[in-house]
């Protein structure tokens, strides 16, 4: 039997003669778009099965096909007599709900050569401890307990309670992009990578693959999402394409595509509230999507967002709020609220806060509120409608709002993603931590809220190294994370973990000869740390009893040192456990002595990098250490000798300079070998060809005889070979990656780059300490080609315990085995292995592996933070439950004191702290050696002091000067001369500084500049406060007879017409808008009835062939009435046309008949058969078409054939029964359908009806609003003149007073600017007046005489000019005024001009003073007439302003007037407009004017107003009921401390009468009456006073000569001091050049000792030591002066200074 699906043929052979006629946009290359092109897919446009050779690619697996008839493949091999168009329909069928994929046959399996007998399954995924926490979205939860998340190549499925894994592969191998789950969690997607990666739908739980979709993009998936359905799926793809896909996923087929960005995007999502809406965000941008219906199809329409003023960043969370708008998050914290495609607002908390600290990684909707997860570990709770309704409040764009609740997870947390687990009463999410962990947290912040959860936790970062225990299941780890981790992977559990400062970079465990109970392991890190832990079980420990929760391991730090100042990059114990070997990238390899708490042995030095470290085993002669550089050189050291104790204290570095060395300088031979195998592979041919071309000339011999020679012989030098690939030599050497030994001297090495591909086989030569290992070019001397390695080197390579397996983790994440014999260490068979993609193909390269210490697991160890446990294939079956064994604690472990950890990275390596010491020992040395020299220099110097002096003491003709003393003038001047070169060289440094700190002090000058003054009121507020005073608390009604009418409220007829325009222009698009809901509707009636004409029909056609009884009465099918369709009007066809025709023809016969029975009747019988028999011609014509179209109607059903009856056989009555039962189905199937479509209509046609009143009732309220609006504007126009009369005299007074105040104002700067020039004449008349009074000095007999004459006023002649007619009269009125008062004071001062005569100097009197008094007298007449004019200037402005104050009071009256009469007759207007009737409907509930508790029937009394004003002055009078209680509060206390001022005002009153009346007793007895003391002091001299004052100056005297003595006497100490300096220096060259002389004498005296001691011994050991002690002690004290000749230049500078020396460390000064 069929499937129940299967039944509809018919139907779908309806549905597709549909979309037959749509055009088929089909592909020819792999995608079917261009990223330019905006080419859509819609559902049935394409076809799974195309072409024939699809059909016999899916011939083979019919398990995986996904269709309901696999004989759509025999459609194409039928007959060509079948019907094509059911052939293409049986291609169409749709995908079987009930369709599964069979996963074995999808997913990714292991690769084993044929032929090895390698089983499938030699490694089985037992566990995985790690996922990707950095990957977005990779957590996601299916059931309440079910996680699902990424690990490399695999998909697991975590019970989070019962902690068990359940594992998915990926099926192409290469890795998987993202994850997602259906909205109902029945189905989850895994979204891959790889060429044209799948996305692969599961069903859950059954884990089946359901659906499969195909070519979504190029390389990978970033995201993908279901819409809120679970209908469709968007995906997004990564770089190079970024494709946005829209799936229907259940049909396979891909609706529509688009390329999203040309950047990375992060995420795409579906708008909950409507599928046609999505978002898409990433790297700098964030995209708003909507599905469009186009003239060409269904669109995908992107809008991208403009950040405009905010900074462009990257988004990683958003969401779609309901009505629209999308709220996102940004890199600095705060979010982003968009309408549309631009910002609205960007919200911040108070204080200018951000939102989070860092990226905002995801943004939910929950419950009415908005929850943000940041990376700074905090989740915080917004309010929704606070968020919705945010606006922009001022130009920074920014608004503050505070969360409603936050919880910090914990330190170091970052928070990526959350999921809600769906639990009823509980309010508990899940949270992906990118730090490694995996949070149960708890959001319903109440009082029973519990503390954040972590559920597991894993590395967040590459792991560098794995080891395991060889005793026990034990692992440890560590990574880039800075951790430490310990696991038992046998019980699948993670047992502890230790944080520290750096990140690890190599671990080993150390063996059982050192610690036999397996407990300590031995931990690299970045900075070059070495750290020793000891593992132990804490439960074994006193300590511990009674404690509730115990860990089951625990870790303590053993030891710690610093061998490195780099990473460490590998650990290795000697085969005896006697050393432990560390390399680094610094260059290094250290060798510590185990025994002895790994005492330091020494150092060596290595041409590179170092990257592996491998100790011989036992089977070599020698313990030897392999060292393989990263940059090709490959090194072989013997193990160090380890001395017996003695003090080192006195060597100076730890470098072992004696170590014979073995070096291998690795060379490129990779061109040559591929060289080689091309002429091998050439000369088989050539064998090949040989033995043809001989078989060839055999037969040609005997065909054609000595002629064959001649042929063979011109076919041969037509052969030409093809050139042999070069020699090529890479320039940057490949970099070895592994190695291991194959025996003595002789090693396996794996490279990257040009090289890989093959394993070499090297070999080292002789040791020789004097060759240079750069310049040493080595070869290997035996190859191993690897199959798949070209661009997929090997990473690390390990072997098993048994050395029978050879396990090898490749670039790409994938996990090689070989099988190999315990001898074979020429790995001669490398042909057959075991290979499986594990870890992640792009950056998941294998880091590091490991085996169980029985070869049962293998531990392997990725830089995508994960770690796989695999079960090795052995053919003993293992049944028992194993579990790692914890070492028990040393006993007393507990009270151990714990070595200090070396926490500063900074900090001196065990090399560099001793080289620091021998510094601090040395600089002891020179400090000690400085101090001597500094003690010979001053006692020199004191010598240098007491010549001085004695030099003072002699004669003067027989002293030396200063300058006698200086040994060499040029040297002084070369000091200085270098000094100020180095102030300019210094100055030079600064330069950019000084600018940079001279700009930023200008800027904060004019800042300050700009700055308001104290007491500056911004305009705005002063007009806000004025109206607050004005209004508040009073709301004025617009009937009130004092209402003011504001200036943006007043109202003209312009402002109504435009407002009128506005309306009309609304109400109309509202009617076109109801026009298209009403077209849109009509189009869909049209449709539904077509739909149901088809349904019809084919119910029809169906109850043909059912009995009468069994019928359906069939619906009838609705018609559209004329007045549905009014544009058909005048809409023709040809059938209206031939109508028309007739009608004509037959009124024209009519006429014609009337015509001719008129002329004759006789002609007219006969003439009228003609058109009767047209017009019987048309009819016959017309029902011959009829008849045609119906018989070829029925022409076109095929006849049965005619057959004799017979009675059905059992099978045909089983048939016939059903196709009966078929046909009822179909028939009630059809008849639903009809009714469906009805009612769907009639539902749709009562919504726009509902929607047509509603708007009907807006259109009559527009019209009565139209009414009033044009009552309003007649109403206007007749108040519009002489409202505009009344404004422009408003505006007239206002420019007049503006003018009078400019012109006050600049009357009031003339003014101001007079009065300072009469100031300034002032002060030069007391400056000639004081001049002249000390020119004259103190007792001038003629200092009477000569004031008179500076003060005597005489009669000046005046030179004017003469400008005009109208100026002339002024001026003489002016000059005579002039004239007459000079000759006033003539007058007045002429009795003194009879006593004394200025022109003559009298006798005995200074000549010159009398000639200054005539001059300044001059002078003094000049300022006292420029002093007259500015006092004039100075009047005649004053009369002038006030004229303009008058005239400006006069024009302000004038300026109220016009304002309070424009005012009235705008309060006149508007009283005019209040009693225009207006239409204001109100609902029931909206009246709540109440009279017995009944609705009045006369409401005119009533007021219409706005809830909110009412509920602001009801607020209003609750705020004036609390400032009255506190305004009484406030006067009550003031009334309590007035009383208290009065009573105390009392007390005082009191106190002051007896006060006055004491010292009023005190004057009567002490002067006889009461006298005012004030005047008293005034008129009494302070004797005092006075003799200070001459006391005062004649010390000032005193002070000054001895001042001048002392400045004489410092003179001449400073030319004495020159001489005895010029006579020391003198002196200091001549015992510089004794010193020189000394020094040649002991060298030559040293070198006679030397020769004689040769004639009996060699030079011993130790005078080469000390020599070279003192060698390097004098080098260092010529550093010493230099340094000090350094710090004497900066200390001549000014401001110099000197920083202090390096002190050692507090660690180093223990160790000293």
């Amino acid at each position: 039997m069929k499937e129940p699906d299967d039944q509809d043929t018919e139907g779908g052979k309806s549905d597709r003669s549909k979309s037959s006629g749509k055009q088929s946009i089909k592909s020819e290359s792999r995608y079917g778009f261009e990223d330019t092109t905006d080419d859509t897919f819609t559902e049935g446009e394409e076809s799974y099965l195309e072409e024939d050779s699809d059909l016999e690619d899916l011939e083979g697996s019919s398990s995986s096909l996904p269709y309901d008839y696999v004989e759509s493949k025999k459609a194409s091999q039928e007959p060509p007599g079948l019907d094509a168009e059911e052939a293409e329909e049986e291609l169409k069928k749709k995908i079987s709900e009930s369709f599964f994929y069979d996963y074995m046959e999808l997913a990714s399996m292991p690769f084993v050569t044929p032929d090895s007998n390698i089983p499938l399954d030699f490694l089985v995924l037992v566990h995985s401890f790690g996922y990707d926490c950095r990957k977005r979205a990779n957590l996601q939860l299916l059931d309440s307990s079910t996680l699902m998340y990424i690990a490399g190549n695999q998909l697991i499925l975590l019970n989070f309670k019962t902690k068990e894994q359940t594992y998915l592969r990926s099926s192409s191998g290469q890795g998987i992009g993202v994850i997602g789950v259906h909205p109902y969690k029945t189905y989850f997607t895994v979204a891959e990578k790889g060429s044209f990666p799948n996305i692969i739908i599961y069903e859950y739980p059954s884990l089946k693959p359901y659906r499969i979709l195909r070519d979504g993009t190029e390389k990978a998936y970033a995201y993908v999402d279901f819409n809120y359905n679970g209908t469709l799926l968007a995906s997004v793809g990564s770089s190079p394409d970024y494709t946005l896909t829209i799936w229907n996923w259940k049909e396979e087929q891909p609706i529509l595509r688009k390329k999203a960005f040309s950047q990375d995007v992060f995420k795409v999502t579906f708008n909950p509230e409507d599928d046609e809406q999505l978002t898409t965000a990433g790297s700098g941008h964030i995209k708003f999507w909507e599905m469009a219906y186009t003239f060409t199809g269904l669109k995908l329409q992107g809008s991208l967002g403009r950040f405009g003023k905010t900074t462009t960043t990257d988004i990683e969370g958003y969401i779609e709020l309901p009505d629209g708008k999308v709220l996102s998050g940004t890199e600095w914290g705060n979010l982003l609220l968009w309408e549309g495609s631009l910002i609205k607002v960007e919200l911040c908390r108070s204080g200018m806060k951000s939102c989070h600290h860092g990226p905002i990684n995801q943004i939910m909707l929950d419950e009415g509120e908005v929850i943000t997860a940041g990376s700074d570990g905090c989740i915080r709770i917004w309010d929704f409608e606070t968020i919705d309704t945010a606006d922009i409040i001022d130009d920074t764009g920014l608004l503050e709002i505070e969360p409603i609740n936050e919880l910090q997870v914990d330190k170091n947390v970052n928070l990526f993603s959350l999921i809600k687990i769906n639990t009823p009463g509980y309010n508990l999410w899940l949270a992906q931590d990118s730090n490694g962990a995996i949070w149960k947290l708890d959001l319903s912040f109440s009082n029973i809220t519990h503390d954040p959860e972590r559920l597991f936790s894993f590395h967040s970062e590459a792991i560098e190294a794995v080891a395991t225990s060889p005793l026990t299941y034990l692992m440890a780890t560590t990574a880039l994370d800075c951790s430490v981790r310990i696991y038992d992977f046998a019980s699948k559990n993670s047992l502890a973990q230790m944080k520290f400062k750096q990140g690890g970079t190599a671990l080993t465990w150390v063996p059982r000869i050192v610690s036999y109970s397996g407990a300590q392991i031995v931990v690299g890190f970045e900075d070059g740390v070495v750290r020793i832990l000891e593992l132990y079980d804490p439960k074994g420990l006193t300590i511990f009893a009674g404690r509730k929760k115990v860990p089951d391991v625990d870790i303590y730090l053993r030891q710690v040192f610093k061998p490195h100042t780099a990473q460490v990059t590998a650990l290795a114990y000697e085969r005896d456990a006697e050393v432990l070997a560390t390399g680094s990238k610094d260059h290094t390899v250290f060798f510590f002595e185990v025994e002895k708490d790994y005492k330091p042995i020494g150092f060596i030095n290595t041409p590179g990098p170092v990257c592996q470290l491998i100790w011989s085993s036992v089977l070599h002669p020698d313990s030897t250490l392999l060292i393989l550089c990263e940059n090709g050189y490959v090194l072989e050291a013997p193990c160090p000798t380890i001395k017996e104790e003695e003090d080192d204290r006195d060597v100076v570095s730890y470098e072992i300079s004696d170590m014979c060395l073995k070096c291998f300088h690795f060379t490129s031979v990779k061109s040559k070998i591929l060289r080689s195998i091309e002429i091998e592979k050439r000369e088989k041919q050539k064998e090949l060809k040989a033995k043809e071309r001989e078989a060839r000339r055999k037969k040609l011999i005997e065909e054609m005889g000595e002629d064959a020679e001649k042929e063979l012989q011109e076919e041969e030098e037509e052969e030409e070979e093809e050139p042999l690939p070069e020699i090529f030599i890479p320039p940057n050497p490949s970099p070895i990656l592994c190695g291991f030994y194959s025996g003595p001297g002789k090693f396996w090495v794996s490279l990257g780059g040009y090289d890989s591909g093959f394993l070499y086989h090297c070999e080292f030569p002789s040791c020789d300490k004097r060759s240079n290992f750069e310049e040493q070019k080595d070869e290997p001397f035996d190859f191993r080609f690897l199959e798949n390695t070209e661009e997929n080197p090997i990473q690390t390579i390990i072997f098993s315990f048994s050395q029978t397996m050879m396990f090898c983790g490749m670039r790409n994440g994938a996990v090689r085995v070989y099988i190999r014999s315990h001898d074979d260490h020429s790995l001669t068979n490398l042909d057959y292995y075991w290979h499986f993609n594990m870890h992640d193909n792009d950056y998941g390269y294998v880091k590091s592996m490991a085996t169980s210490f029985d070869d049962r697991f293998l531990m392997t160890a990725g830089a995508d933070n994960n770690i796989f446990v695999f079960n090795v294939y052995s053919e003993l079956e293992f049944l028992k439950i194993i579990k790692a064994k914890v070492p028990s604690p040393k006993f007393g472990i507990e009270t151990e004191p714990s070595p200090e950890d070396i926490e500063d990275p900074k900090a001196y390596s065990i090399e560099n702290a001793r080289r620091k010491r021998e510094h601090d020992k040395l600089m002891k040395e020179m400090e000690e050696l400085k101090a001597g020299k500094r003690e010979q220099i001053r006692a020199l110097r004191n010598e240098f002091w007491k010549l001085l002096e004695m030099n003072k003491e002699l004669p003067k003709h027989m002293q030396f000067r200063r300058t006698d003393f200086d040994l060499d003038s040029k040297i002084r001047a070369d000091i200085d001369r270098k000094t100020v070169y180095k102030i300019h060289q210094v100055e030079k440094e600064l330069a950019w500084e000084k600018e940079k700190h001279e700009l930023g002090l200008m800027k904060l000058q004019n800042r300050y500049k700009s700055k308001p003054d104290e007491d500056y009121e911004d305009p705005k507020d002063v007009q806000a406060i004025k109206e607050a005073q004005v209004y508040m608390g009073d709301f004025n009604l617009k009937t009130a007879p004092d209402y003011k009418i504001p200036e943006h409220m007043r109202i003209n007829a312009a402002k109504k017409e435009e407002e009128l325009g506005h309306l009309v222009s609304l109400v109309h698009g509202k009617k076109m808008q109801m026009n298209k809901c009403i077209l849109s509707l009509r189009d869909l009636k049209v449709a539904v009835i077509e739909e149901i004409q088809c349904l019809v029909q084919e119910l029809k056609n169906i109850q043909s062939t059912l009995h009468i009884s069994k019928h359906i009465p069939i619906p009838q099918v609705p018609q559209i009435h004329p007045e549905e369709v009014p544009e058909k009007r005048f809409h023709y066809d040809e059938e209206i046309l031939k109508k028309f025709k007739r009608q004509r023809m037959k009124i024209e016969v009519q006429k014609r008949s009337h015509m001719d029975q008129i002329v004759s009747s006789s002609a007219g019988r006969g003439f009228l058969k003609l058109p009767s028999g047209k017009d019987g011609d048309v009819t016959t014509r017309d029902s011959l078409s009829r008849s045609s179209r119906a018989s070829t109607f029925s022409l076109e059903l095929p006849k049965p054939p005619e057959f004799e009856k017979t009675e059905p056989t059992e099978v045909e009555l089983e048939i016939m029964k059903r196709d009966e039962i078929k046909h009822l189905y179909m028939q009630e199937y059809l008849t639903n359908r009809i009714k469906e479509l009805t009612v769907t209509f009639d539902a749709e046609l009562r919504l726009l009806r509902h929607q047509k009143l509603k708007l009907d009732t807006q259109m009559k309220l527009s019209d009565l609003h139209h009414v009033t609006l044009f009552q309003e504007i007649l109403l206007l126009k007749n108040f519009e003149k002489q409202e505009n009369i009344l404004q422009e005299r408003v505006n007239s007074c206002d420019k007049e007073e503006q003018d009078m105040q400019w012109k006050i104002n600049e009357l009031l700067k003339e003014m101001e600017e007079r009065k300072n020039e009469i100031t300034k004449l002032q002060e030069q008349e007391k400056a000639l007046y004081a001049g002249f009074q000390t020119a004259l000095g103190e007792n001038n007999k003629f200092a009477n005489f000569l004031l008179k004459v500076l003060k005597k006023k005489i009669k000046r002649v005046k030179k004017k000019e003469v400008e005009g007619d109208a100026d002339e009269d002024e001026e003489s009125d002016e000059s005579s005024e002039d004239e007459s008062s000079l000759e006033s004071d003539e007058e007045e001062s002429g009795s003194e001009d009879e006593v004394f005569d200025d022109s003559i100097c009298p006798t005995n009197c200074d000549k010159a003073l009398f000639e200054l008094a005539l001059q300044l007298r001059e002078k003094r007449l000049d300022i006292e007439e420029a002093l007259v004019e500015e006092k004039k200037t100075v009047d005649n402005l004053k009369k002038e302003y006030d004229t303009l104050s008058k005239k400006v009071k006069i024009v302000a009256t004038n300026l109220n007037a016009a304002e309070e009469a424009l005012e009235a007759y705008q309060r006149e207007k508007q009283q005019q407009l209040n009693e225009l009737l207006v239409v204001f409907p109100l609902k029931l509930h909206q009246v709540e004017y109440m009279q017995s508790g009944e609705i009045p029937h006369d409401l005119s009394g009533t007021l219409v107003f706005s809830n909110l004003s009412l509920g602001r002055l009801q607020a209003r009078i609750i705020q004036l009921h609390e400032e009255n209680v506190k305004q009484q509060k406030l006067n009550k206390e003031c009334r309590e401390r007035r009383k208290r001022l009065i009573r105390e005002k009392r007390e005082m009153a009191k106190t002051i009468r007896k006060m006055e009346e004491t010292v009023r007793q005190l004057m009567i007895d002490k002067f006889g009456r009461v006298i005012d003391l004030e005047v008293l002091q005034t008129l009494s001299v302070n004797t005092t006073l006075e003799e200070l004052k001459i006391r005062k100056l004649r010390k000032e005297l005193t002070n000054a000569k001895e001042m001048k003595m002392w400045e004489a006497k410092i003179a001449q100490l400073r030319w004495e001091l020159m001489m005895k300096t010029k006579e020391h220096t003198k002196k200091l060259h001549q015992m510089n050049d004794l010193c020189i002389e000394k020094k040649q004498l002991d060298s030559r005296l040293n070198t006679l000792q030397n020769q004689q001691g040769n004639a009996f011994q060699g030079p011993r050991k130790a005078d080469i030591v000390a020599r070279e002690k003192i060698t390097e002690l004098v080098q260092a004290q010529a550093q010493r002066i230099l340094a000090l000749k350094e710090e004497i230049a900066l200390l001549r500078k000014k401001g110099g200074l000197i920083l202090p020396p390096i002190r050692p460390t507090q660690e180093n000064e223990m160790n000293l």
